[in-house]
C-alpha cells in the first residue's frame, strides 16, 4: 500500500475549556478523494485549518509527505495546495495578477503557468474577466478564481473547504472533472462539504465529524451500505450519546 500523502494522527484543538475536536486521526492515500462532512461547528474547518498550517494543534500530528506541518512548515507547504471557504482576494489586483502571485510563491515558471491557469479559467468560464479587478467579481467568479490557483504547481494534497459553494451547475460539474484528474495523477484531495449527493458519487472514501469526534471514516459504499450518505450521516449525527465506532 502506498504511503499516505496526507497523515493526520490524534489531532486536538481545544480553545480554553471547549474542545473543538478531539483525537482525531485519518489518512488520504495518493489518487484518493476523501469527503469530510460534518453538521455545522463539527469542527471540519478547525482541522482543515490546521491540516494547512494556518492554526497549530494542541496535540497530535499532521503530516504532508511525511513532513510534520508544523516542524517542517515550508517543507510542508510547498507541496500542498488550499482552498478556504471564503474566497477572500486582494481586491485591488486583477484575476491575472492573484494567479501570477500564486505562480511566484510556488515557482510556477511564465510558460507553465500561463498553459495551466489559461486551461482552468477556460473549463471554469472565467477567461474573459481575468483582466479585471477581483473587487468587480461577484462571489461565485471570487470561488472560480481561488479554484484555478492551487492545481498550478501540481501540488501533493490538495485540501479544500467546501469548494462548491457558490458554483454554478456547469462549473461544479467542471470542478469534479478536475478532482479526478488530479486524483487520476496521484494527487491526494481532501475537501469538507455540505452537498452529501456531490461526497457520495465523487468521493472515495468519506470521514464523518459529530462534535469533534470522527465517528465514522472508511471507503463511500462501506460508510453508507445499503443506504444514501444522506440518510447514514443524519443518522449519524442525530445520535446524542451512542458511541459509533469509525472504520479505519
Amino acid at each position: 500500500m502506498a504511503r499516505p500523502i496526507l497523515e493526520v494522527s490524534h489531532f486536538r484543538k481545544s480553545y480554553g475549556a471547549h474542545v473543538a475536536v478531539r483525537d482525531l486521526s485519518l489518512a488520504v492515500a495518493p489518487g484518493e478523494i476523501c469527503g469530510f462532512i460534518g453538521h455545522n461547528g463539527a469542527g471540519k474547518t478547525t482541522l482543515i485549518r490546521s491540516v494547512v498550517g494556518a492554526q497549530p494543534p494542541t496535540s497530535g500530528t499532521v503530516r504532508v509527505c511525511g513532513h510534520d506541518v508544523w516542524r517542517e512548515p515550508v517543507a510542508a507547504k510547498r507541496l500542498m495546495a488550499y482552498v478556504p471557504d471564503n474566497p477572500d482576494v486582494y481586491d485591488f489586483l486583477t484575476g491575472v495578477q492573484y494567479l501570477d502571485l500564486v505562480a511566484d510563491v510556488f515557482g510556477v515558471s511564465a510558460d507553465v503557468r500561463r498553459w495551466r491557469a489559461g486551461e482552468l479559467a477556460g473549463r471554469l468560464e472565467l477567461t474573459d474577466v481575468l483582466g479585471e479587478p477581483v473587487s468587480a467579481y461577484s462571489h461565485g467568479m471570487r470561488q472560480k478564481l481561488v479554484l484555478v490557483g492551487p492545481p498550478l504547481h501540481h501540488p501533493a494534497p490538495l485540501v479544500l473547504d467546501e469548494p462548491f459553494v457558490g458554483l454554478d451547475p456547469s462549473a461544479s460539474h467542471e470542478l469534479k472533472a478536475i478532482l479526478r484528474e488530479r486524483a487520476a495523477a496521484g494527487c491526494a484531495v481532501f475537501f469538507s462539504s455540505h452537498v452529501l449527493e456531490v461526497v457520495e458519487k465523487l468521493c472515495d472514501t468519506v470521514a464523518v465529524i459529530r462534535r469533534g469526534e470522527l465517528v465514522a471514516l472508511g471507503p463511500t459504499d462501506e460508510v453508507r451500505g445499503s443506504a444514501s450518505l444522506e440518510d447514514v450521516f443524519l443518522e449519524l449525527v442525530d445520535k446524542k450519546d451512542a458511541a459509533i465506532p469509525s472504520r479505519r
